[in-house]
């Protein structure tokens, strides 16, 4: 049945920054199909705990700065001590400096940067070594941006970092697809997150962007749980090097 190309069962998944939002919401999708959960934040995921918990799965909750690589090895020994194995990774956890260019510091430069692209490469290939040591293959989803296609404004160290995301994840897939590793990205739209609250509270600026999107609407965290489900599924073992766009539309206006 082509259903059971999309169960998870048996599989464990790694989800940074998972704590709220989109990252939560994949968290639970995954367990829904049913995956186990390492889930990384720099905060406590108690709350994502306890809602893949209700879902009958287990959860290992790490907390860790992804702004540096330092963590990367602790993660991934502390995943395999606890579940004995890792299939999935999604790379989730970013943040976004909003200035103008002409105003825009080194520092929001650097920070977006080690966070969204640095550590995304450092953390994939650190877990695909684990994969071709288990000889299992697995699956990598990163999450790009609907600034991987465009340049967006007040945001450059975003913008580079997520179309950084999209050209990693081709080439990765390139070199790694040989060792039954496939690596693909989501591309959100414009979510109701944390991190488009400002927009989201700008009545002139959001107006301009649910004006563009055909859907009429802002993303949920739930939009993204079919794509995520596949990408980390076998149903996708021939899709690799893509990025989805799940936008509403935004994309083809």
């Amino acid at each position: 049945m082509i259903l059971d190309q999309f169960h998870l069962d048996g599989k464990v998944a790694l989800v940074t920054g998972c704590r709220t939002g989109l990252g939560q919401g994949m968290a639970l999708a995954l367990a829904e199909a049913g995956a186990d959960i390492v889930g990384v934040d720099y905060l406590d995921v108690d709350d994502t705990k306890a809602k893949v918990e209700a879902l009958g799965k287990e959860f290992l909750g790490i907390q860790a700065n992804l702004m540096t690589t330092e963590s990367n090895a602790s993660i991934i020994q502390e995943a395999i001590d606890t579940f004995g194995h890792i299939d999935i990774l999604v790379n989730n956890a970013g943040i976004i400096r909003r200035e103008d260019s002409i105003n825009f510091t080194e520092k929001d430069w650097d920070d977006v940067m080690n966070i969204n692209i640095k550590n995304v490469f450092f953390l994939s290939q650190a877990v695909a070594k684990e994969f071709i040591k288990q000889g299992t293959g697995g699956k990598i989803i990163n999450i790009a941006s609907m600034l991987s296609f465009q340049g967006g404004i007040r945001v450059p160290s975003y913008t580079a970092s997520k179309s950084a995301v999209m050209g990693v994840t081709r080439l990765l897939a390139n070199e790694w697809a040989k060792e039954g590793i496939n690596v693909n990205a989501i591309a959100p739209g414009y979510m109701a997150t944390d991190n488009t609250a400002p927009l989201r509270a700008d009545e002139k600026r959001s107006a301009e962007i649910l004006g563009r999107i055909p859907a009429n609407r802002w993303g949920l965290p739930e939009d993204l749980a079919g794509p995520i489900v596949f990408l980390a599924s076998k149903a996708s073992d021939y899709v690799n090097g893509y990025t989805v766009a799940v936008d509403g539309g935004w994309l083809a206006r």
